[in-house]
């Protein structure tokens, strides 16, 4: 039940550790996703919370719902204003010869009939700025801390792949054709607020993870 993944709660806001497969919005295939599991996260109150942004349905960790209209406009507001603190925590292929680095790459949309559509680095496109720095090391791959400034479509995924040169594991769609789910995690949120402490919440590294021999690399 999703209500065992809830990180952070209070009136106006809830941070759930979403699990990989789960989309945040109904797909066109019709499969179940987030909005089927909205009443079971009332707690109590009389409106079904909101997700205030998204993550990839193959993408699990904090994901910031607001409990009433208002609070999902100031925090809708704050990821608009890029003062929302997000980190990320991916297994990609290969090592990067840096240990740290700004990935400063704009995105563009692109679509065809054949492949359908996707993000691509293009100089014409819309800003797109991530942080990154290597955390651990293991058979060829490199756990990577991401932090990124802006919040585009599939930027970390594309920033890894084309930025980095170091696509994410599992990512059929920016790196290699993979079997395994994609090793990309949401790690930590922090969303500021007037007059309040901060909406803070970090999610544990899942399964998949360790599966892949990162389980013990956490971040400090």
């Amino acid at each position: 039940m999703l209500a065992d993944h809830v990180l952070f709660i209070d009136a106006e806001a809830m941070v759930l550790d979403k699990p990989a497969g789960l989309p945040v919005t109904t797909p066109r295939d019709g499969s179940l996703s987030l909005e089927n599991h909205l009443d079971s996260l009332r707690f109590g109150f009389q409106r079904w919370p909101s997700a205030v942004h998204r993550l990839d349905r193959d993408t699990s960790g904090c994901l910031l719902l607001a409990r009433n209209p208002k609070a999902h406009k100031r925090f809708a507001a704050a990821f608009e204003a890029g003062t929302v603190e997000k980190q990320y925590l991916a297994v990609v292929e290969g090592v990067p010869e840096e240990k740290a680095g700004m990935i400063d790459l704009p995105l563009a949309k692109v679509s065809t009939r054949e492949a359908g559509w996707r993000m691509v680095g293009n100089p014409k496109g819309k800003p797109a700025r991530t942080g990154w720095r290597r955390v651990a090391v293991m058979n060829g791959r490199s756990l990577i801390a991401f932090a990124p400034e802006t919040g585009r479509t599939h930027q970390i995924r594309v920033h890894a792949a084309s930025g980095l040169g170091a696509p994410i594991v599992g990512d059929r769609v920016y790196g290699a054709a993979a079997d395994g789910a994609m090793l990309l995690h949401a790690w930590r949120l922090v969303v500021p607020r007037t007059g309040k402490p901060a909406i803070e919440a970090e999610a544990p590294l899942p399964a998949r993870f360790a599966a892949a021999g990162f389980g013990d690399a956490f971040p400090a």
